[in-house]
C-alpha cells in the first residue's frame, strides 16, 4: 500500500510497458474530442472538450437536467444512495456562457464519497468487477468504489454529450433513450442526414458501437433489428423503398445505417447492460496477494438497479459519436 493506503500493488503483476502514443484510453472522438479525468473517490471528475465550435451558448439548464437524470434514475427506481450535487464548474472555453473555440474544460466535485466504507475491500478483488484486470495491467488498483472504471466517471460524459447535442440541434437532430426492461435500453436519433460518416472502420455503426460499449457494464450492442436479423430471410430484412416518400423505406431493419453510412431514416440501436453485481453483506473475493478466495463483509452504498440512470449516458455518448460526423461532414 502507498503512504495513504489508497492503492494496492503486487510484484506478481508488473506494470505494463509504455503504450504507443496513438493509443488513447481516456479520449473519445476525432474532430470533437472528449478527454476525461478523475476517479469515483478522488477529488473530482471532469473533462476537456476540444473541437467545440465557437459562439454556442451553453444550455446549462439542459445539462443540469441530464445530470439529475443520471443521478436519480427513473421515479421509484432503487438507485444509488450517493447524493452528489454535480454542479458544473467551467474552467475554460467559455466567455459569458458562450463557447470561444478554445478547449472547454470543466469539473464536477466529488462531495459525498465516504471512502472509509470500502476499507474492507482493501487488498481484495471483487467478483464481476475490473479490480483484478486493472491490477494485472497497472500493478495496482483503487479499491474505493471502482476508481477510474466506476460509473461515476460518466457524469463528465453527460456534460460533454449535452454540449455535443447542442451542436447537433443545428441539424434538428434529437436523441432519446428509453428503458425497455431491466438492463435493456433502446435509443433513437432522428433527422441524421444521409451520407454522414464513412464505410468500413470509420462507419457510423462502428462509432456508435464503440461509444456504447465504452459505458461501464455494457454487454451488447444491436443496430436496427439486431440479433433478430439473423432469423430473417434476406428479402424480409431488406428495407423496401416507400413509393410515397423519396428515399425513405417502409421498414427500418438496418437501423438507419447501410454500408456503414446513415441513410436518412432514424438511427435505432439497443444496448444491454448487466445489473449491479456488488451488494452489502458477505462477498466472496480473491485475495490480491495470494489469490485465495475469502469471505468479505461489504458495506457502503451500491445500486440495486442502475439501468434507468444510464439513459442520459447513452444519449450523451450517441451525441458525442454523431457530432464527430457532423463536424467532419
Amino acid at each position: 500500500m502507498n503512504a495513504v493506503g489508497i492503492a494496492f500493488r503486487t510484484t506478481d503483476c508488473p506494470p505494463s510497458p509504455t503504450l504507443p502514443p496513438t493509443r488513447t484510453m481516456h479520449t473519445f472522438g476525432n474532430t470533437f474530442r472528449m478527454t476525461t479525468y478523475g476517479e469515483s473517490h478522488g477529488p473530482a471528475v471532469g473533462a476537456v472538450v476540444d473541437g467545440c465550435p465557437a459562439n454556442l451558448r451553453i444550455d446549462q439548464e439542459r445539462i443540469d437536467a441530464s445530470l439529475r437524470r443520471r443521478r436519480d434514475g427513473a421515479v421509484g427506481a432503487q438507485t444509488t444512495a450517493r447524493r452528489e450535487a454535480d454542479t458544473v464548474e467551467w474552467l475554460g472555453g467559455l466567455m459569458e456562457g458562450v463557447t470561444t473555440g478554445a478547449p472547454l474544460a470543466f469539473v464536477l466535485r466529488n462531495e459525498d464519497t465516504r471512502s472509509e466504507d470500502y476499507d474492507s475491500l482493501r487488498g481484495m478483488l471483487r467478483p464481476g468487477h475490473g479490480d483484478y484486470t486493472w491490477l494485472a495491467k497497472h500493478g495496482m488498483y483503487d479499491h474505493r468504489g471502482g476508481g477510474r472504471i466506476s460509473g461515476r466517471i460518466t457524469a463528465a460524459w453527460v456534460v460533454a454529450g449535452c454540449v455535443a447535442a447542442q451542436v447537433l440541434r443545428q441539424w434538428h437532430i434529437a436523441i432519446e433513450a428509453t428503458l425497455l426492461a431491466p438492463g435493456r435500453v433502446r435509443c433513437v436519433a432522428t433527422h441524421v442526414p444521409a451520407g454522414w460518416g464513412a464505410p468500413s472502420f470509420g462507419s457510423c455503426k462502428a462509432m456508435l458501437a464503440q461509444a456504447m460499449m465504452s459505458i461501464p457494464s455494457a454487454m451488447a450492442f444491436e443496430m436496427g433489428a439486431g440479433v433478430e436479423a439473423a432469423a430473417m430471410a434476406g428479402e424480409e430484412y431488406a428495407d423496401a423503398w416507400d413509393a410515397a416518400q423519396p428515399f425513405a423505406t417502409l421498414t427500418n431493419h438496418c437501423g438507419g445505417v447501410q454500408g456503414g453510412i446513415p441513410n436518412g431514416m432514424p438511427l435505432q440501436f439497443g444496448v444491454s447492460f448487466h445489473l449491479p453485481v456488488t451488494h452489502t453483506g458477505t462477498l466472496r473475493c480473491a485475495n490480491a496477494k495470494t489469490g485465495i478466495v475469502e469471505n468479505v463483509c461489504v458495506t457502503g452504498r451500491h445500486d440495486k438497479d442502475h439501468t434507468s440512470r444510464l439513459l442520459p449516458v447513452v444519449e450523451a455518448m450517441a451525441a458525442l459519436a454523431l457530432v464527430n460526423f457532423a463536424i467532419e461532414h
